[in-house]
């Protein structure tokens, strides 16, 4: 699948579950205004009828106007033209909110018109509690009118959303499933990525073994010449290139056996006292001497007389000398200025290899430490490579307690930092 059909599909399902949330959240919203309105015209019709028959109970008149007025979404007042009694009231509108299965806790008041305050009634519990006689809220008084009471539901959220659990159930079905759908984008995308990077890992692999083979090919051609006898010199040339481009292949082979071993989990660190400094210059000649080839590269070691000893594995910190290196001398300029630094920073010692490189873009720059991660060049191909050599220096870091920074600015080179414990 190509890159535009794959960012295609993901426009695509992202627009239609940005569509799917958005249609489920107006429907919710359009429920819960639907319910609210169901309920608070339930709660007029009642409290209208429990108006009626305190006017009858008081002979008295209603008012010509709808006595029942609603001052918020949870808080009604209604007039009446007569004394209220407070016993007569409850009673009537446990009546009224039974007939209308308005199952809910409330509280009253009734406007005391010689204090001017809202005399508190009673908290009536849906489920028969009794509950102390404290005001939820304050219940506001109402200027237009003189004989009335106000009444308010201090539970009415939770009851109307108690009344929509299956619609808040299929909502947490629909996120479920959206999270799902967009994980399941997360790991093909994430797949896809991997899938980009073996294509790559073996593409270059097949390049960096084809080199040596076709060197170990042509001299193995010239060596079988019935005249190569009488050339002696002719003859220790080309057995050196067989022999330097068997290394060559020894040395990718071992590469990836060992990212192979560590990403099993299968090695110990064996660790020893190992003098630094020592380890770091014979690591360096070694590989000036794998470098003679023509092209000129100065190494720099600067090493510090307080650093003697680390507690590691030889064999896996001699490689990741060697591998810090190698990936210097690749990534330098033209003329390639390697540096290797030791110091001491409080407790721990720091290996510093630095190069003169172009440097790396911050987008790159933890990346760079991911398996087969190469940084992009376009069509050219002039650094040889798996980009397997940091993520084994990092994985081996990781296991000796080790710290692996990298400090690098474009165009001014890059510095890979080690801090040892």
């Amino acid at each position: 699948m190509t890159r535009n059909k794959i960012r295609f599909i993901v426009i695509l399902g992202a627009f239609a579950i940005t569509s799917i949330i958005v249609v489920q959240v107006y429907w919710l919203r359009n429920t819960w205004n639907i319910k609210e309105k169901q309920f608070s015209q339930t709660v007029h019709i009642a409290l209208f009828e429990v108006a009626e028959k305190m006017s009858r109970y008081n002979q008295s008149v209603l008012p010509a106007t709808n006595p029942v007025n609603q001052l918020s979404a949870s808080y009604f007042v209604v007039n009446l033209n007569s004394v209220i009694d407070a016993n007569i009231l409850e009673y009537y509108l446990k009546t009224e909110f039974s007939i209308h299965n308005i199952i809910t806790d409330y509280e009253y008041a009734i406007y005391d018109c010689h204090d001017d305050k809202m005399v508190y009634g009673k908290y009536v519990s849906a489920k028969g509690e009794n509950k102390p006689i404290n005001m939820s809220v304050d219940l506001p008084k109402y200027s237009d009118y003189i004989y009335y009471f106000g009444i308010n539901f201090p539970s009415m959220r939770n009851y109307l959303g108690a009344d929509m659990t299956l619609w808040f159930i299929f909502t947490a079905i629909l996120f479920v499933s959206v999270i799902f759908f967009v994980y399941s984008i997360f790991i093909i995308l994430q797949q896809k990525r991997y899938s980009e990077l073996q294509k790559d890992f073996i593409n270059n692999m097949t390049h960096e073994f084809k080199t040596p083979i076709s060197s170990i090919n042509i001299s193995a051609d010239v060596l079988a010449s019935p005249n190569i006898i009488e050339q002696p010199q002719r003859l220790k040339s080309y057995s050196a290139i067989i022999k330097q481009e068997n290394q060559r292949l020894n040395n990718l082979v071992e590469k990836v056996l060992q990212i192979a071993h560590i990403e099993k989990g299968g090695y110990e660190l064996k660790k020893e006292a190992i003098q630094l400094n020592n380890l770091i210059t014979e690591v360096v000649e070694n590989h000036q001497r794998q470098c003679a080839n023509g092209r000129s590269i100065t190494f720099t070691v600067q090493l510090s007389p307080e650093i003697k000893e680390v507690l590691a594995d030889k064999l896996h910190l001699t490689n990741i000398i060697y591998n810090l290196l190698d990936n210097a001398v690749k990534y330098s300029g033209v003329v390639p200025q390697v540096t290797v630094t030791t110091s001491m920073n409080r407790d721990k010692i720091r290996l510093i290899v630095s190069d003169n490189g172009p440097g790396i873009d911050t987008e790159y720059q933890k990346k760079i430490f991911q398996k087969f991660f190469r940084i992009p060049t376009g069509n050219v191909h002039n650094v040889k490579g798996f980009g397997l050599g940091l993520y084994y220096v990092l994985k081996v870091c990781e296991a000796h307690g080790w710290k692996l920074y990298l400090e690098s600015k474009v165009g001014k080179g890059s510095d890979f930092i080690i801090e040892m414990i």
